[in-house]
C-alpha cells in the first residue's frame, strides 16, 4: 500500500517518483549519484530501488518502440513483413546483389 500525506508535512515521499525525477534531470546518472542526490534532499533509497525504477523505464521505452514499429509496418501497405523482405531479396538478385541494390538506393537518396 502506498503512503499518503496525512497533513504530516512532506514526510511521506514517493521514492520511485523521486528516482524518476532525478533520471529526468540526468538520464545518464549512476545509481550512486541518484542515491547521493536523493540523500541530500532527505530521501533514503536503496540501490535496488534505483535499478528497479531504471529497468522499468527501459522496459516502457522498449514497449513503446515495439508499438511504433508495429504501427509503421501496418502503414507500409505490406500485410506480411516476411513477404516484403522476400521481395527485397528478389530485387537484389535482379540487380546483381545486395551491394548493387545498396548503391542504387544510395543514389536514389541523394
Amino acid at each position: 500500500m502506498s503512503k499518503t500525506n496525512d497533513g504530516q508535512g512532506d514526510k511521506s515521499v514517493n521514492k520511485s517518483e523521486a528516482v524518476r525525477g532525478v533520471f529526468a534531470k540526468n538520464p545518464k546518472a549512476t545509481s550512486r549519484e541518484v542515491i547521493s542526490q536523493l540523500a541530500d534532499a532527505g530521501v533514503k533509497v536503496s540501490p535496488t530501488m534505483v535499478y528497479y525504477v531504471r529497468s522499468k523505464q527501459k522496459q516502457a521505452s522498449r514497449k513503446e518502440k515495439r508499438a511504433r514499429v508495429a504501427e509503421s509496418s501496418v502503414s507500409t501497405g505490406a500485410r506480411n513483413p516476411v513477404e516484403l523482405v522476400t521481395q527485397v531479396k528478389n530485387l537484389a538478385r535482379e540487380v546483381g546483389g545486395i551491394q548493387h541494390l545498396k548503391q542504387l538506393v544510395d543514389l536514389l537518396a541523394e
